[in-house]
């Protein structure tokens, strides 16, 4: 039997997300199995706060969002609806995961600016509008979208068989959101380097630049990719699993070196109001 070209690309696509999805998995075990130690020394040690309750569902929200890609991605027989309900599932808890992943550096960029209100209110308007906007073009792309499974014998998992361009403005947005805050940081390092010259201050700023960094360029790619390629939405599950790990590790890095600083009658550094960010 000879099938479609459409048919044979929609089964490459299937069989590479599974082995993406297989990848990630075991690198995201990898990564925590390798911080164990740290991970719990910060969840028994740290007090309980905002930012811990933050922390966790950062730290944990992915491993749910991996079940549920390795199921679509290696169950037989789904059915279309079944398919749509688990892809509109991933989609919502993806922009969890990286809103949350955002608001570290969110909270570090607002206190690096000493709690500027002006600041305060530009990111109290500016992310709920974003998010709104990315939540609606995210679920009013994926209710219309078809939905099928392979017609090769032996091809597992089902796809979203139509896509659309919008998909792209999410990603233009945080890109966008990424490079302001990346300049807003920049800015401030370079008006306090002199007055805040210390370990912990230049860790801060670095983790910052790094982590707007990697956001900005996964997003520029997203945008990329979202235009190009028909099967495109399988990026972006890497951009929110890979930012997950950055905001956690950068996040217990910074407690423990505040930890240690404490433990050495250090203190916290000037101007930089530490309990907002640990």
């Amino acid at each position: 039997m000879e099938y479609s070209a459409q048919d044979i690309a929609a089964a490459m696509s299937l069989q590479l997300s599974a082995y993406i999805y297989a990848s990630m998995a075991t690198f995201w075990i990898y990564d925590y199995v390798c911080s164990l130690y740290e991970e719990w020394t910060y969840l028994l040690q740290s007090h309980w706060s905002k930012v811990k309750c933050l922390y966790i569902v950062t730290r944990y929200l992915p491993f749910v969002l991996l079940i549920t890609k390795l199921y679509m991605s290696f169950t037989l027989n789904e059915t279309p609806g079944k398919c749509r309900v688990l892809d509109n599932v991933n989609a919502g808890l993806g922009i969890i995961s990286a809103v949350c992943a955002e608001c570290f550096f969110v909270l570090r960029t607002y206190a690096l600016w000493n709690k500027n209100k002006i600041l305060l209110v530009a990111m109290l308007i500016t992310i709920p509008s974003f998010v709104g906007v990315s939540v609606g073009i995210a679920f009013t792309t994926n209710a219309p979208a078809e939905y099928a499974t392979s017609a090769i014998p032996g091809i597992i998992g089902c796809y979203q068989s139509s896509t659309s361009f919008r998909l792209f403005i999410p990603f233009l947005l945080l890109s966008m959101f990424e490079l302001g805050l990346m300049i807003l940081t920049l800015i401030r390092a370079i008006q306090n380097w002199q007055i805040n010259s210390g370990r912990l201050y230049i860790v801060l700023v670095k983790h910052n630049i790094f982590y707007y960094t990697c956001g900005f360029l996964f997003s520029v790619a997203n945008i990329f990719t979202s235009m190009l390629l028909q099967y495109s939405y399988h990026t972006m599950f890497f951009q929110f699993m890979t930012l997950a790990i950055l905001a956690t590790r950068m996040h217990r890095n910074l407690w423990q070196m505040s930890m240690d600083r404490h433990s050495h009658g250090s203190g916290a550094f000037t101007g930089i109001p530490m309990s907002d960010m640990v």
